[in-house]
């Protein structure tokens, strides 16, 4: 009797895991649907935009696209100033807010990790990478514009920089943090001063992680527009003057493509074009360097 109960009881667990397996099982198969189901809908937008793009940018796409300037409607003419513009002020932002960011990111993770100057600053930077564009923009304008009364590069240089410089920051402080922390330990045990083991050690080890940070950085900002229409504005011309307004591809496009005049609209997809290429490159290039392991 002992043996015959101990064989049904151990049937009865057997059968109660199979059950459980056989749920677990439905519910995986049901989970990995529907995770397929997205991922096929997000590339089916995804892979129409990018035809959509290709197909109404080569269009418009030829060699005085890069050589002349925007033209007046129904004229020849091309983006060179609004591409001349954008890279002098994404380059110039990038200038101004990478070394912000890096020296930021490393105070939070090699200075001051828990203390209030850190939490204040971690609520700060959460609040400026959440906070929309155009706020950013109206902020600059308020400040700087209203006060120097004209639109300027100068002012569009520091509404891009105050995008970079968040970015920068949580992506620096989070591959700084992924260090081992026995390699600042043996470099200290060595007699190692601490600005030393900063640079030599733990920012080595993580510059391929925050390289990519400010990679990702410059390909948000080469497509905003909001902030470059309250404080660059656009210009029609060529300047390379940054105290004055100046044209931009983001907001080039805006302004074309909202137009009723053929050429401005085929211009505009040209330009869609080559910032896509751009931020595609950019996003490749940061793939690229993340998969060198710290």
């Amino acid at each position: 009797m002992t043996s015959t109960a101990v064989s049904l009881n151990s049937a009865a667990v057997e059968q109660s895991r199979l059950v459980r397996y056989n749920q677990r099982k439905r519910v995986n198969r049901i989970a990995l649907t529907m995770s397929l189901a997205a991922m096929t809908f997000g590339l089916f937008w995804l892979t129409w935009i990018l035809y959509e793009t290709f197909r109404l940018g080569f269009e418009g796409l030829n060699f005085a696209t890069f050589t002349e300037m925007t033209p007046p409607p129904n004229d020849a003419g091309g983006l060179a100033n609004a591409i001349y513009g954008s890279f002098l002020m994404v380059l110039l932002a990038t200038f101004v807010g990478t070394p912000i960011g890096v020296m930021a990111g490393i105070y939070l993770a090699e200075f001051d990790t828990k203390g209030w100057l850190a939490s204040v600053t971690r609520f700060v930077n959460d609040i400026l990478l959440s906070a929309p564009s155009i706020v950013i923009g109206l902020f600059v304008y308020a400040v700087v514009v209203t006060r120097f009364k004209s639109f300027s590069g100068y002012a569009g240089i520091a509404a891009l920089a105050l995008i970079v410089i968040p970015v920068v920051i949580r992506t620096t402080e989070n591959m700084l943090q992924l260090v081992p922390s026995g390699l600042r330990e043996a470099a200290y045990a060595l007699g190692t001063p601490k600005w030393k083991v900063i640079l030599s050690i733990t920012l080595k080890s993580a510059q391929s992680g925050v390289i990519t940070g400010v990679l990702l950085a410059v390909a948000r900002i080469a497509g905003e527009t909001a902030p470059l229409l309250f404080t660059a504005l656009s210009n029609q011309f060529w300047t390379s003057s940054l105290g004055e307004p100046m044209a931009s591809l983001p907001v080039t496009i805006f302004k074309f493509a909202m137009s009723p005049y053929e050429n401005w609209q085929k211009l505009a997809w040209a330009g869609v074009l080559i910032i896509t290429m751009a931020v595609l490159g950019l996003n490749i290039l940061a793939r690229v360097l993340t998969r060198t392991k710290i």
